[in-house]
């Protein structure tokens, strides 16, 4: 009888120990399971996070090269800018000494016209239109050139009136006389000219 029982008490052991390594077989499974499911969802999570920081450093690259481009267009224009006011200070660097000069040219002007039928002083009115010519060159040299006037109409742009008269010769509002030249230096107006301007008859 004892050694029934303890047959028998073997055979419970068996079982139990059976069962209890299938117990331990489902928790091992179950945990196994839970970890696999936590990886799967810290992989989700890394995956969302380095696809944030993707998308954050692609816009950051864009924003770079937008703002790359906004510097390259503003520095070309200030390059545009600066040759252009070189150019300008270069063409225009005599302005102020070519308006000095234009007196003296409208004085030489009006002595040689004075000394024409003089011919007793032929070699001073020879002399002043050496000089007069001198100075056309600088002017030549300078981009300095004279305004057509007379026989032009009016143009309050490029003439300073300072008188009317009525003229058989030309139709109203048409310079007649010039008083003194008027001058350009490249497309500036360096002076004006003063002239005489025609009127219909009253």
């Amino acid at each position: 009888m004892s050694d029934k029982k303890t047959k028998h008490d073997d055979i419970q052991d068996d079982i139990a120990e059976t069962e209890s390594s299938d117990t331990e077989n489902d928790m091992s499974q179950d945990i196994v399971s839970e970890e696999s499911s936590e990886e799967e969802d810290g992989g989700d999570d890394l995956i969302k996070d380095l696809e944030t920081k993707l998308e954050a450093a692609e816009q950051e690259v864009k924003n770079n090269y937008d703002r790359l481009l906004r510097v390259s267009a503003e520095f070309e224009n200030y390059k545009k800018r600066i040759a252009r006011e070189v150019e300008s200070i270069r063409k225009f660097a005599n302005e102020s000494l070519m308006k000095e000069l234009l007196p003296v040219a409208d004085n030489l002007e009006r002595a040689v016209a004075s000394f024409v039928s003089e011919e007793k002083i032929a070699g001073i009115t020879e002399g002043v239109q050496m000089t007069l010519k001198e100075i056309y060159k600088i002017f030549e040299t300078c981009c300095v050139t004279p305004v057509e006037s007379v026989g032009k109409p009016f143009d309050p742009a490029f003439h300073e009136a300072i008188s009317q008269e009525i003229s058989e010769q030309y139709p109203e509002n048409t310079v007649v006389r010039e008083f003194h030249k008027g001058y350009m230096i490249h497309d500036r107006l360096l002076r004006p000219a003063m002239v005489v301007v025609s009127k219909a008859k009253a």
